[in-house]
C-alpha cells in the first residue's frame, strides 16, 4: 500500500491532498493569510460600530475587517488613543511616555460607542489570525514580549508570573523592575526571569523599549 501527501502552495492558496494507491482520500484547502500573525501591531481605522455586540470592526489592511470587542480594549485605551492622535498631528515627537499625560481608565462595563466613532484610528495587536471568511481578532491592549519580560505601554504596573513561588525571589525581581522600568510603561516578569540578575533584566527591557520605539 502506497500513501502520498501532495502539497500545492501558491501565493494566495494552499492545497493539501492525501493519496492512497493513487486514489484521493483527503483534500484540504485554505487561503493564505497575507502574512498576518499573532502579536503583529497595526495602526487601524474604525470602519463600523456594532453596538449590539459591543464591538467594532477595524480596517488593518486585510480583506476582511478585524474584530475588536469592548472587553479587548484594555483599561488604558483612552491614553493610547490620545497618544496616537498627538503623535499623528506632530505635537508629540517621542516614543517616551514620561511627559505624556495618562487618561482615566475606562469602565469595564462601558459601551464601545463611548470610545470610538467611524474613521477613528486605533493601535491594535493581533490575538487570533484570520481564518476562512473571518478577519483577525485583535486587542488594543498592546504588549511586547521579550525573553524575560513583557512590556506593556500606558501601564505602570509591575506584575510577576505566579509560577515563581518563592516570596524573596518575587520581591527581588519586582524591586529590580520597579527601579528600571521608565514612566508610562508596565512590565510582566516571566517565569524564565527567575534567578536572573539586574543586568540581564535591564538588557531585555532595553530590547523591548527599542522595539516600542521602532
Amino acid at each position: 500500500m502506497s500513501k502520498e501527501l501532495v502539497i500545492s502552495a501558491l501565493a494566495d492558496q494552499v492545497r493539501i491532498a492525501v493519496l492512497d494507491e493513487g486514489r484521493l482520500m483527503e483534500f484540504h484547502q485554505d487561503t493564505a493569510n497575507d502574512g498576518f500573525a499573532v502579536g503583529d501591531i497595526y495602526l487601524g481605522k474604525i470602519k463600523k460600530l456594532a453596538p449590539s455586540l459591543n464591538a467594532t470592526f477595524v480596517d488593518i489592511g486585510y480583506s476582511k475587517d478585524a474584530f475588536l470587542h469592548y472587553h479587548d480594549l484594555g483599561p488604558q485605551i483612552r491614553s493610547s488613543n490620545a497618544y496616537n492622535k498627538i503623535v499623528a498631528n506632530g505635537t508629540y515627537k517621542t516614543e517616551k511616555l514620561k511627559n505624556f499625560r495618562m487618561e482615566e481608565p475606562i469602565d469595564k462595563d462601558g459601551q464601545i460607542t463611548e470610545i470610538f466613532a467611524p474613521g477613528d484610528s486605533v493601535l491594535v495587536q493581533i490575538t487570533k489570525e484570520p481564518i476562512h471568511t473571518k478577519g483577525p481578532r485583535i486587542t488594543s491592549e498592546i504588549s511586547i514580549a521579550g525573553r524575560y519580560l513583557v512590556l506593556v505601554p500606558f501601564s505602570e504596573r509591575v506584575s510577576i508570573s505566579q509560577k515563581i513561588k518563592q516570596k524573596p525571589e518575587r520581591d527581588r525581581l519586582i524591586k529590580i523592575l520597579e527601579g528600571l522600568t521608565p514612566e508610562g510603561f508596565g512590565v510582566i516578569i516571566r517565569t524564565v526571569a527567575e534567578e536572573k540578575n539586574a543586568e540581564e533584566l535591564q538588557a531585555d527591557l532595553a530590547y523591548l523599549l527599542n522595539k516600542w520605539s521602532q
